[in-house]
């Protein structure tokens, strides 16, 4: 297959376009900067939160090889900075516009990457897929991940589009390092307790989802599959481990991965716009896919701080 992936340069992208072309598939990536870990991934230097209007080759007229299928992953992702930046909300509703136009004007499917940020803050045990109520909506981040399902939802009813929608969650791991761009609270929490500083955790029940980046990318891969063969399509699927760890728990994993007792702030609120408990219900995702993801936690803090160490690299 042939495959373009936005946001190609980020942890997602990168993991998941190493990995189709491992598996003998043409891969072409759209991001707006260099890839800092690979230069395997032929990519196109492009903003796609710039309108456009011509898609008869790429987005705005770009040089974009023939596809089959696109994974779309670009997005401004981090949901605080978003609350302060809300502008940043309305680039992620332009860009999946931009994308869309592309995939109509040439009858290609897409997988959507979406969120666990779309059901709201609302204690659920367990969510499945049909508990997002929008009205629950915590952030400007999380509205432009509504807007952007909505837009695929109308055009696979007024133009025929194929589509996969993956609500990922906290997913981590390799490729996942990079600061500087953008704080996660797992390789953040390594990069300090590792030199010996204290770790703050917004609220001592904090409950969330943590995906290992192999497992997402299995997903992925399963779902780029299906909808390519027709077998499974429009469908909004729950991607993520399936199980609740508290902020607390991750940050004694990674003390005890690196040999140090970790100096754990807690602080009794949650800022704004955050989540404080979501745990997935992959039952679709197992039924429609054949998903299982293999790593729990505690095995993949322990890969993520070896590949942050270098020690591993798959």
């Amino acid at each position: 297959m042939r495959i373009l992936i936005t946001g190609s340069s980020g942890m997602i992208g990168t993991n998941l376009g190493l990995r189709l072309i491992e598996a003998g598939h043409q891969v072409f990536g759209v991001d707006r900067r260099v890839n800092p870990w690979t230069d395997r991934i032929p990519t196109l230097l492009q903003d796609l939160a710039i309108p456009q209007r011509d898609f008869r080759a790429g987005i705005g007229g770009a040089p974009y090889p023939p596809c089959d299928l696109v994974v779309h992953l670009a997005a401004n992702a981090k949901v605080y900075e978003l609350v302060t930046e809300p502008h940043r909300a309305l680039e992620n509703i332009n860009i999946t516009y931009n994308v869309l136009e592309y995939c109509r004007h040439h009858d290609i499917p897409i997988i959507f990457a979406s969120s666990r940020e779309v059901y709201g803050d609302i204690h659920r045990y367990m969510t499945e897929e049909t508990r997002a109520d929008f009205s629950f909506t915590e952030s400007p981040y999380s509205a432009s991940k509504i807007a952007g399902e909505a837009l695929i939802y109308a055009y696979a009813r007024c133009y025929g589009l194929r589509y996969i929608v993956f609500r990922f969650s906290n997913v981590y791991g390799r490729f996942d390092n990079d600061l500087a761009r953008m704080e996660r609270v797992i390789p953040l929490f390594i990069h300090r307790i590792s030199r010996g500083e204290p770790v703050t955790v917004y609220g001592a029940n904090k409950v969330l989802d943590f995906t290992y980046i192999d497992d997402c990318v299995d997903g992925i891969m399963c779902g780029i599959n299906r909808l390519f063969r027709g077998e499974v399509y429009n469908r909004t699927i729950n991607l993520a481990y399936g199980e609740g760890n508290t902020l607390i728990r991750v940050a004694e994993l990674i003390g005890h991965a690196l040999g140090r007792q970790p100096e754990i702030i807690v602080q009794p609120a949650k800022r704004v716009g955050e989540v404080t408990y979501y745990v997935a219900d992959i039952r679709q995702a197992r039924e429609l896919l054949g998903f299982n993801p293999q790593v729990p936690l505690a095995e993949g803090i322990n890969r993520a701080v070896a590949w942050s160490h270098g020690e591993l690299l798959r």
